[in-house]
């Protein structure tokens, strides 16, 4: 897939079946910790009473944070029909709406959370300027995302490049300082795990079926190191 072309991105999520497959092998740090116990963490510490997911995919993380946060007004939006579908299905209130034009007054929500999407948008300043305007003064935003070792080993057994993107580990900051004044982020050493090489095959599929075809074989199972972050910003 092309990461910022919008047809591209909305063939690619028409349905879930590629984004299951890639959630399926994913496991936590040394600690058991995922991006999404990060995220989740730093929007409690914050006791929101209005929280926004952009492009929420299935629902998971809403339905995490609708849970965690019962009192809180939680909407979740995405570009795909069928991801809104599904997380409605959540129980949780979802839209079909894009980032970079999102329906929602300015100062509407005290948090904004983008799980592994920002990568995806097409004009990543206008979609960072949708974000702060739609959080109240001093709100939070948090946004989970990989960096440009994430599953290098894997890609480049293949016969594939590193996959550099233009929200990462190593370029998130910066970006997000053009609109916000307060920047963390964590890290946290992921891993891919795969049972075998039809399961490694099928992940590498997902982007790109060259790649998958050109995966040398290995017997039983292989773990592949990720790279993934959690920023926080206000």
């Amino acid at each position: 897939m092309t990461f910022t072309d919008p047809a591209s991105v909305r063939e690619h999520y028409e349905s879930e079946g590629r984004l299951e497959t890639r959630r399926a092998v994913w496991r936590g740090d040394s600690l058991g910790r995922q991006p999404q116990d990060v995220a989740a963490a730093a929007i409690a510490s914050v006791a929101p009473a209005s929280i926004l997911e952009v492009g929420c995919g299935t629902g998971a993380f809403a339905a995490r944070l609708r849970s965690e946060h019962p009192g809180a007004r939680l909407i979740a939006t995405d570009q795909s029909r069928r991801m809104v579908e599904l997380t409605r299905e959540r129980g949780v209130d979802a839209r079909v709406a894009d980032v970079m034009d999102l329906p929602f007054g300015d100062g509407s929500f005290d948090v904004v959370a983008a799980m592994w999407m920002l990568y995806h948008a097409p004009g990543l300043a206008g979609a960072l300027e949708q974000v702060a305007r739609v959080l109240r003064p001093g709100g939070l935003f948090v946004a989970a995302t990989n960096g440009d070792e994430h599953l290098a080993d894997l890609l480049t057994d293949a016969g594939g490049d590193r996959l550099i993107t233009q929200f990462s580990r190593e370029n998130g900051g910066a970006a997000l300082a053009t609109q916000f004044d307060h920047v963390e982020r964590s890290d946290l050493a992921t891993r891919a795990v795969f049972a075998d090489h039809a399961g490694a095959q099928a992940y590498l599929a997902t982007f790109d079926p060259g790649l998958a075809d050109a995966l040398p074989h290995f017997e039983g199972e292989r773990e592949y190191a990720g790279a993934s972050c959690v920023f926080t910003a206000w």
